[in-house]
């Protein structure tokens, strides 16, 4: 049976084949937006990495949940590496989120937008997970505290999904609703692949971080037991 580690080069295959090919639908087939121009087509970036960061700490939520409840092992350090992936992609929403209102609207920001509020606040507390998890020597205690706190923030996901669906149209524009997508097919095309693309980056991103803080834990239970 083949190991996570040999199917790496296939994943990366492609996640290259798929970023490409949602960047050449994205500039060459999505069409110009009546409203926005070229400045929307930043939605098929900002979108799918917003939903690729609310992945990525479900992934660590479901992850901590199983070191928790059944004690499987390896999962507190895969938890913690889907948290420091989504953390990564929650950067990059702000990143792209500030780009797009600053291109459309006019404003870097806005104070007064509960959607963009909620998403900063899910960012902040997942970036202090790991300012528990370092505070804490490791060993069970570091795993189990790391995994009720992971738990406790995916709480927040829902919310900030639901502050962008009660958002107002004019500051963050609704792509679905009760009708489905509120976009063009190939829109909706363009779309899906960008986020298959940026979900497969993930996994790529999360399994070469995992190989390597696997092999920095061997490491480590080697220089412990030489000493």
């Amino acid at each position: 049976m083949s190991s996570p580690n040999s199917r790496l080069p296939a994943l990366a295959a492609l996640a290259l084949g798929l970023v490409a090919a949602a960047t050449a639908l994205v500039f060459f087939f999505a069409p110009l937006d009546a409203d926005q121009g070229l400045s929307q087509k930043i939605f098929y970036f900002h979108v799918p990495i917003a939903l690729t960061a609310y992945a990525c700490f479900g992934w660590g939520a479901w992850k901590a949940l199983l070191h928790l409840w059944k004690r499987e092992p390896g999962a507190d350090l895969e938890s913690y590496v889907a948290i420091h992936q989504g953390v990564i992609f929650g950067a990059l929403t702000l990143l792209t989120g500030s780009i797009w209102a600053r291109a459309s609207w006019g404003v870097w920001w806005t104070w007064s937008s509960q959607q963009l509020v909620l998403f900063l606040v899910l960012f902040l507390f997942y970036s202090a997970y790991f300012m528990l998890r370092f505070s804490v020597p490791p060993g069970p205690r570091r795993a189990n505290l790391s995994a009720v706190y992971a738990l406790f923030g995916i709480a927040l996901v829902p919310v900030s999904i639901l502050a962008i669906r009660l958002s107002e149209r004019f500051i963050h524009p609704v792509a679905f609703d009760r009708g489905g997508p509120n976009m063009a097919g190939s829109q909706f095309f363009t779309f899906c692949v960008s986020w298959a693309a940026l979900l497969t980056l993930a996994a790529l991103l999360y399994h070469v971080e995992l190989a390597g803080k696997r092999i920095d834990v061997r490491m480590r239970e080697l220089r412990e037991a030489l000493r």
